[in-house]
């Protein structure tokens, strides 16, 4: 059996940088991180427009006050406000830290970091690297990861949780390369897993977002917090999904329609493409629905608007967005120094996760917390993000969030044992749970089952939802989930075998699908991402409290914790 006093699922920004902090307290502390892309592969590595703070450089009457009544706003009232303000006062110093590590933000002219406008930020306060801002941080944290020691098992599987008597004692994990499984025990886990875009059919997630995390929690008997709230980024290039970054349209670009006009005028005023995510994304879909779209040869009535970069002039283009530039040159052979970009919504993040408090602990209900079980970042849900997340924020959130999640498992194991766990009862499950996939002898394609789900999650749970369609949704989900029980292998090989992760990772899809849907059904209003066409308005009276979903193989049950209003009363969101 393999120990350690630590154990990080996940490499991306919010793990590495909960390990990094934990070996700096103590080198003594054996920490370990497993990922099952190497660390710089997680997808973090593709956060491309920057990381608010507060720092002033560009705007001097900037304010961590100013910068939590943004994301609150943002959030439409569901974050909670004691995280909102621990993310935004620990802001500047998250980017210091980081440019001390030897991360090579963008520069002024005077040598000071860069910041620019970000949608729904009142300020310029967004620090970036170009547009590449998550490849530089987590390129500088990993190198750190080698400097203090931490093991890294890289392209390992995590299959299931251990979790006994209400305490996690640590995990089951294979390596991917020749199918071993071993039991790991922990004084504390951690879960950093990301987010779970492949629930959808146009995502700018990578391939491994598939919610392994979240599903492996609930199926703990863990819940999920507020899983209804799913995030469309207004940008996704057309007809790939990949994303164009938002520091394009921070830098000046225009969306425009089938007919030239700026249509962001008419959703949100003030701060026309600028505008939160959620808002801008409505704003995309509905010129869409109403014929002002754009087709592949230019005429109107098509599935998609422009992104106009072409008043920004080369030199610009090419210095502050160069990666957008080639994103969309190389996948739809656009150049956008001279002509628009075809865009429109695609998923791209996750507000809801594993319930935690500010110092990452999770959540067994809304009153009690799981011992010796952590998570952060897009994975956990600690609620600074509630309803809608704004742009920059979430770089922010995994470098906080990872750096007090780390500092808190640091003091939390001074004084735990390595606890007591049954290797063989657990080697036995995983080895019968992978022998059952590859000699079962069923009649379905993964590929095939994967496919009509996500159609069937983008169709009936997307920007805009609706009581009966998302009820359709569910009774589709159970078809599915049906015939995913019939699927087959074609591949029995021991080594490499990708197409036993594909069928583990098919079923923390569904999971993760289905508490969606019964979360988006069961929130009878309209708020920040989550949009009904039957409950058009948000309703703070009977609504303005998270979802806590817990799954079961009968069904998802849902229940509710207050939210945290400490700075700011909610109010009509205008923009």
């Amino acid at each position: 059996m393999i120990e350690h006093d630590v154990m990080i699922v996940g490499g991306g920004l919010a793990g590495s940088r909960a390990a990094l902090e934990i070996a700096k307290s103590n080198p003594q502390f054996s920490v370990a991180i497993v990922a099952k892309t190497h660390p710089i592969r997680s997808h973090s590595v593709a956060a491309q427009g920057g990381m608010a703070a507060t720092l002033k450089n560009v705007d001097d009457t900037d304010t961590w006050e100013a910068h939590a009544f943004d994301t609150v706003k943002g959030s439409d009232y569901l974050a909670d406000q004691d995280a909102v303000a621990i993310l935004t006062q620990e802001a500047p110093d998250v980017v210091i830290e980081l440019e001390h590590m030897g991360v090579l933000f963008s520069r002024l002219p005077d040598g000071r970091i860069a910041q620019r406008a970000f949608g729904g930020h009142s300020h310029n306060r967004t620090c970036y690297a170009a547009d590449k801002t998550g490849h530089a941080i987590l390129h500088e944290l990993v190198s750190n990861l080698r400097r203090y020691g931490v093991k890294i098992y890289d392209e390992w599987y995590v299959m299931r949780l251990i979790l006994e008597e209400g305490q996690v004692k640590g995990l089951v994990m294979f390596h991917i390369l020749d199918q071993r499984v071993e039991v790991v025990r922990a004084k504390a886990v951690m879960f950093a897993t990301g987010g779970y875009g492949r629930v959808y059919n146009t995502t700018s997630n990578d391939y491994a977002s598939t919610g392994d995390g979240l599903a492996m929690t609930a199926i703990a008997g863990l819940p999920l917090e507020d899983m209804e709230f799913v995030q469309f980024h207004p940008t996704g290039l057309y007809p790939v999904g990949v994303l164009i970054s938002e520091a394009v349209r921070g830098e000046g670009a225009y969306l425009i329609n089938s007919e030239g006009d700026r249509f962001m005028a008419t959703y949100a005023p003030s701060r026309m493409e600028l505008a939160p995510r959620d808002i801008t994304s409505r704003a995309i879909t509905r010129e869409i629905r109403a014929g002002r779209g754009v087709n592949l040869d230019g005429s109107a009535g098509g599935p998609f608007v422009y992104l106009d970069l072409r008043h920004m002039g080369k030199e610009k283009i090419m210095s502050r967005v160069p990666f957008c530039w080639e994103e969309a040159h190389r996948l739809v052979g656009i150049d956008a120094v001279t002509q628009p970009m075809p865009v429109r919504p695609t998923i791209h993040y996750s507000m809801g996760g594993i319930p935690t408090n500010t110092d990452g602990r999770v959540r067994g209900s809304a009153e009690g917390l799981v011992e010796g079980f952590f998570a952060a970042g897009e994975a956990a849900c600690v609620s600074v993000h509630g309803a809608n997340r704004l742009g920059s924020n979430s770089l922010l959130e995994c470098v906080v969030y990872g750096r007090r999640t780390g500092r808190a498992i640091a003091q939390y194991i001074q004084t735990r044992k390595l606890p007591e766990v049954n290797e063989q009862r657990y080697l036995t499950e995983a080895e019968q749970q992978i022998q059952g996939l590859i000699n079962q002898p069923g009649q379905y394609r993964i590929a095939q089952i994967r496919q009509t789900f996500q159609d069937c999650m983008t169709e009936y749970c997307g920007v805009f939802r609706n009581e009966s369609s998302m009820q359709e949704g569910l009774a589709k989900l159970q078809e599915i989930r049906q015939q995913a029980q019939q699927i087959y292998l074609d591949d029995k090989a021991k080594s490499w075998n990708t197409e036993l992760i594909e069928a583990l990772e098919l079923q923390s899809l569904l999971i993760v699908g289905e508490m969606i849907l019964t979360g988006a059904l069961n929130r009878k209003e309209s708020r920040g991402a989550h949009c009904r066409e039957d409950y058009t308005e948000r309703d703070d009276v009977n609504c303005l409290k998270h979802t806590l979903a817990y799954y079961s193989s009968a069904g998802v049950d849902i229940r509710s914790m207050p939210v945290t209003i400490n700075m700011f009363q909610p109010q009509e969101r205008k923009y």
